[in-house]
C-alpha cells in the first residue's frame, strides 16, 4: 500500500473519530442544556408556588386583620378585657408586610379614638345645654313650690306640696349629676357651710332617706366646709349615699360617720351591708373617682351610671379624696370623702347654728332637741324603707337669733311621725324657709348659665 493510501486512511480514521467525538460532545452539551432547562423550569415552578402561598397567606392575614384584629382593637378600645389578637400566620413575624398590617391597626384604633372623642364632646355640648335648660326650670318650680308651702293653710294640700318638693329635688339631683360630668359646675353656691348640715342635707335628697342613719364624731360644733366646696361635698355625698342605697336592701340601714382626723381633714364614711363589689368593679370605680382622666360618655354604659363619673370630675376640680375600697362591718362597701384642710374652716355655731336634724358633735353633751332619733314619737323611730313619709319635722321655738340667722341649711329630713297641725305646720314652715334661702345662696347666673 502506498504512503497515500496510509495517509488517507490515516486521516480518515482521525476525521471519523472527530465526529465520534464531536457527536458525543454535542450529545453531552444537548443533555447538560436540557437538564438546566429542567432545573430552571422546577425552579421557575417553585418560585411561583411560594409566591402564590405567600400571596395566599398574606391575604389571609389581610382578611384576619378586617374580620377580627380591627373588630377587636375598637372593643379593646372599650374595655380591657376585649384582647387584641396578633398575626395569625407566625412565620410572617418580623416581616415588612407584617410592620404594615400594624401600622395599619394602629392607625385604625387612633382614627376610632378621635371621632370617638369628636362625638363624645358633641353629645356633651347637647346634654349640657340641655341640663342648664331643666336645672333653670326646676329652681323656678322650687321656687313656686317654696311660695305655695308658705301660704297653704290646708294639711292634705301642705302634704302634696311636701311631695312634690321632694320629687323635685330628686329629679334636680339627677339633672345636676349630669350637668356635672359633661363639664358643667353643680348650679349652686352656698356659704361656708357645716358638715352636719351638708350631709343631712344630702341624705334629703334622696328616695330612702329614712334608711340613713347619721353620727358625728367630730370634735365641736364649729367644724365646716369652705363655701366653693359646699355644694361640690354635698354632691358626693348625695351619690355615695344613692349607692349605698341602692346596693342593699330596702330594709337595710346605711351608717353615715363624721370623723375628724388629726391632720385637720375631716372624713365622711358611708357604711352599706350590700353585696359588695368584685375586684373589677373595684378597679374600675377606683379609675373613675380618681378624676385623673376624662371619661367618655358611651363609656359609662347603657343607660349611662353618672354617679361615680360626676364624683371623679369633682374630685379633679376641688382635691377632694374619694375611695370604695374598704369593706364595711356589714361586709358591704365602705366608702369615705376626705375634705383636705384646706377645705375645712370654722364656723360660729351662734351666727349658723346646727341643723335641728344634724347629728350633734362627740364633745357635745346630749340633746334631745338635735337627736333625729329623740325627736321622733315611738312608732315613728323606724321609717318605711321605702321613705314613704315625707320629710317633715318638729320646730323648736324661734328665738329672736334664730330669725336673724336660720338655724337650718336644708329642709329635707328625715321623717318625724304624723304631720303636724295647719297653724303649727305654717309656724314651723316659716321659720325654716328662712334656712332654706340661707342654704339657697345662689349667684345672679344660678340657674345654669355657668359652664
Amino acid at each position: 500500500m502506498s504512503a497515500i493510501h496510509e495517509v488517507a486512511i490515516t486521516a480518515l480514521s482521525a476525521t471519523t473519530a472527530g465526529g465520534f467525538l464531536a457527536t458525543a460532545l454535542v450529545a453531552r452539551s444537548r443533555r447538560t442544556l436540557s437538564r438546566r432547562l429542567l432545573q430552571q423550569d422546577a425552579a421557575h415552578r417553585q418560585e411561583t408556588a411560594d409566591a402564590r402561598e405567600v400571596k395566599q397567606r398574606r391575604q389571609e392575614a389581610l382578611r384576619h386583620l378586617v374580620d377580627v384584629r380591627l373588630p377587636n382593637q375598637a372593643l379593646h378600645l372599650l374595655s380591657d378585657h376585649y384582647p387584641v389578637p396578633g398575626l395569625a400566620d407566625a412565620g410572617l413575624a418580623g416581616t415588612e408586610f407584617a410592620a404594615l398590617l400594624d401600622t395599619v391597626q394602629e392607625l385604625f384604633a387612633k382614627a376610632v379614638v378621635e371621632e370617638r372623642r369628636r362625638i363624645d364632646a358633641a353629645a356633651r355640648a347637647a346634654l349640657r345645654g340641655a341640663c342648664m335648660e331643666i336645672q333653670a326650670k326646676s329652681y323656678q318650680l322650687q321656687a313656686l313650690l317654696d311660695t305655695l308651702q308658705q301660704a297653704c293653710e290646708d294639711e292634705e294640700t301642705l302634704k302634696n306640696y311636701f311631695r312634690l318638693d321632694h320629687l323635685n329635688e330628686q329629679v334636680a339631683r339627677l339633672v345636676q349629676k349630669a350637668a356635672i360630668v359633661t363639664g358643667s359646675w353643680p348650679g349652686q353656691v352656698r356659704p361656708d357651710t357645716q358638715i352636719p348640715n351638708l350631709v343631712t342635707g344630702a341624705t334629703s335628697r334622696l328616695h330612702g332617706y329614712g334608711r340613713i342613719n347619721v353620727s358625728s364624731k367630730l370634735h365641736s360644733d364649729t367644724v365646716g366646709v369652705v363655701g366653693r366646696a359646699a355644694e361640690p361635698v354635698a354632691v358626693v355625698c348625695t351619690e355615695l349615699l344613692a349607692n349605698a342605697l341602692e346596693s342593699s336592701r330596702a330594709d337595710l340601714a346605711v351608717e353615715v360617720t363624721l370623723l375628724q382626723p388629726d391632720n385637720g381633714a375631716v372624713c365622711i364614711q358611708i357604711d352599706d351591708a350590700g353585696k359588695g363589689m368584685t375586684a373589677e368593679e373595684a378597679v374600675r370605680a377606683a379609675r373613675l373617682l380618681s378624676g385623673r382622666q376624662q371619661v367618655l360618655l358611651t363609656e359609662l354604659g347603657d343607660p349611662p351610671a353618672l354617679g361615680f363619673a360626676a364624683i371623679g370630675r369633682l374630685v379633679a376640680d376641688h382635691g377632694i379624696q374619694v375611695t370604695v375600697d374598704q369593706v364595711s362591718p356589714y361586709l358591704g362597701v365602705r366608702a369615705v370623702i376626705t375634705i383636705p384642710p384646706a377645705l375645712v374652716t370654722r364656723i360660729d355655731p351662734q351666727i349658723d347654728p346646727l341643723s335641728a336634724m344634724a347629728p350633734l358633735p362627740a364633745a357635745a353633751p346630749s340633746a334631745p332637741r338635735h337627736a333625729i332619733t329623740d325627736e321622733r314619737p315611738p312608732e315613728a323611730a323606724a321609717p318605711s324603707p321605702g321613705g314613704g313619709n315625707l320629710p317633715q319635722r318638729r320646730r323648736r321655738a324661734r328665738t329672736e337669733a334664730a330669725v336673724e340667722q336660720p338655724a337650718v341649711l336644708e329642709h329635707r329630713a328625715a321623717p318625724v311621725g304624723g304631720p303636724p297641725e295647719p297653724e303649727e305646720a305654717r309656724t314651723l314652715w316659716d321659720a325654716f324657709e328662712r334656712g332654706i334661702a340661707a342654704g339657697r345662696t345662689d349667684t345672679p347666673d344660678d340657674t345654669g348659665s355657668k359652664d
